[in-house]
């Protein structure tokens, strides 16, 4: 009976020891971003065992790292169903409840609730929680776009995991990652955690390959370039650092694309993500009837379902100009009930396919507040801002245009002469004079050897004051007429017209007959042999004499502000 009895024990044993080790691999497969793999082996560990709740959590992450909110979510609650009633779960649901959007306050009474239950109130732990669970409580706020989840509330959790737990990287890998859904100002702290996570394990891929990340987007390529490099040599097999790599060259140099591509699928699952990387790579080496044909096979095989294939359909259909078709599969893209994650490049290539037609061009600025909204790159953010510009620009939506405009500029650390420019003509169309005029003075003032300041002050005093009731233009002109004067002879046909403008102004608003007679004598300054001028100057000085009975010549009004020419001929 005692022997029988051992035996029964260690059967027990070993199988137990057999869930573990599975688990272990899942959890490893999830670690190389191996979705299937990890999908199929922890199935396998719950079918096996299905009231095991750190199985149960881990199945329920593989869910979620293939984008399928909605199984994750089933699988929590028939867990809770099941009387699975466990803190596991409990930190779970609250990681699909932030990803399903839905209240944070709800979330965090979860994540409560779990680390309370796992924190000893006796022993040598007293006081302490399983930092495992507080990991978790950070994974879920971690995950997801800067919009969901609470950041400080994981931070605060992750670092006292840190403390507790001082070997395992990954606590470090979702620190790093909270820090980033802060924006540009996390950037160093999360180089500062994944640096850690390589101080616990130097061959922890992972960590090199998030510092690699953070550099690229900052476009420091020797970073980049240093950081993945180090990351391939802690672990060659490490697929994700291949499929960046791949991302970063497929719009500059295909064939290095190429060569990435091959490496990452040597060493991901053959699943519909790496079908799909091949369809994007055909496109992008401006193979699109292949692509397409790929996209058409994946569609009738085992990858039917799998919602990028619109994507693919879509940056085809859309560079062999065919908009209608383009247009179709994006929005089955949009309107596919789970799309699995959407990244914000999804959101510019739908922008820029709605854009070209009048009457989707809400539905494609809206794509590019998504983009902007999801994406935590600073550059790309200023991007989507410029874009959704663009379309207003497009449309004559002015005021709208200079809105976003606005940001734009607001957003460049150090404005450039362009971006300056792009304000003030923003500005300028959407009729706010006094903005315009400020914008171009500041222009001037750091470029004043450009034509672009004086000419566009011009230009606003023009529209202002189309009457030239109020003498808008006086100072603008002249200030325009004395640049130009650095070159008479390129800007000849241009300094005629703007002191025509000036002597009109004087002649029929001002009722200056003497500043009008300097203005057209300035013309035959520059072109003596101008008819009109030497007409009109006769007929002036005609009426002058008429009114006044004499010839005198009277200094003109405004003659002071030139900074050239006496105004005698």
């Amino acid at each position: 009976m005692k022997k029988a009895t051992l035996t029964l024990f260690s059967v027990v044993l070993a199988t137990s020891f057999t869930i573990a080790q599975s688990l272990d691999e899942g959890i490893k497969f999830l670690y190389y971003e191996r979705t299937k793999s990890a999908t199929e082996t922890l199935e396998k560990v719950v079918a096996s065992n299905s009231k095991d709740p750190k199985s149960i959590y881990w199945l329920g992450q593989a869910y979620l790292a293939a984008d399928d909110i909605a199984k994750a979510k089933a699988l929590y609650q028939k867990a809770l169903t099941d009387g699975v009633n466990d803190p596991w779960i409990w930190v779970g649901m609250g990681h699909v409840e932030l990803l399903e959007g839905g209240d944070k306050n709800a979330a965090r009474q979860r994540f409560d609730q779990a680390i309370t239950a796992v924190t000893p109130t006796k022993g040598k732990n007293k006081g302490n929680p399983d930092p495992d669970i507080l990991n978790a409580v950070g994974r879920a706020n971690a995950d997801g776009s800067s919009q969901q989840g609470d950041i400080a509330y994981g931070i605060e959790k992750l670092k006292q995991a840190q403390a507790l737990n001082t070997t395992d990287p990954d606590i470090d890998i979702n620190l790093g990652k909270s820090y980033l859904k802060k924006g540009s100002e996390g950037g160093g702290q999360a180089v500062e955690a994944f640096t850690d996570a390589t101080v616990r394990n130097p061959q922890y891929a992972a960590a090199y390959f998030r510092i690699g990340r953070v550099y690229q987007s900052q476009n420091n390529l020797e970073y980049m370039n240093e950081w993945y490099g180090k990351a391939i040599a802690a672990d060659p097999t490490y697929a994700p650092v291949y499929l960046a790599y791949f991302n970063y060259y497929k719009e500059r140099d295909v064939n290095a694309a190429k060569e990435y591509l091959d490496k990452y699928v040597a060493n991901a699952d053959k699943d519909c993500a790496t079908e799909y990387f091949v369809a994007d790579y055909l496109y992008r080496a401006g193979k699109n009837q292949e692509s397409i044909a790929k996209a058409k096979e994946m569609e009738n095989g085992a990858c039917k379902d799998y919602a990028r294939i619109n994507i693919i359909y879509a940056y085809n259909y859309n560079k062999l100009g065919d908009n209608a078709s383009a247009e179709e599969a994006i929005k089955k893209f949009f309107s596919n009930p789970n799309p699995g994650k959407i990244d914000p490049s999804d959101y510019v290539i739908g922008a820029t396919i709605y854009s070209k037609d009048s009457l989707m061009r809400d539905s494609a600025v809206a794509l590019l507040q998504k983009a902007y909204e999801t994406d935590t790159v600073r550059a790309n953010k200023q991007m989507y801002v410029d874009s959704i510009s663009a379309v207003y620009k497009r449309a004559k939506n002015y005021p709208k245009r200079l809105e976003w405009v606005a940001k734009s500029y607001a957003m460049s650390a150090n404005p450039t002469n362009r971006d300056i420019y792009d304000y003030g003509e923003a500005a300028y169309f959407a009729q706010d004079c006094q903005l315009a005029d400020s914008l171009f003075k500041l222009y001037q003032q750091k470029f004043p050897d450009q034509i672009y300041g004086p000419l566009w002050q011009y230009k606003t005093a023009q529209a202002c004051d189309t009457s030239m009731t109020n003498g808008l233009i006086v100072a603008p002109a002249i200030n325009y007429i004395n640049f130009l004067k650095t070159d008479t002879v390129k800007y000849k046909p241009t300094l005629v017209q703007v002191n025509g403008v000036l002597a009109g102004y004087y002649a029929n608003t001002k009722k200056d007959v003497d500043s009008a007679i300097y203005y057209l004598q300035q013309i035959l300054v520059y072109d003596p042999t101008n008819p009109d001028a030497a007409k009109y100057i006769d007929i002036l000085q005609k009426s002058k004499q008429k009114k006044s009975g004499t010839a005198n010549d009277k200094e003109p009004a405004d003659k002071t502000k030139s900074k050239t020419g006496s105004g005698k001929k």
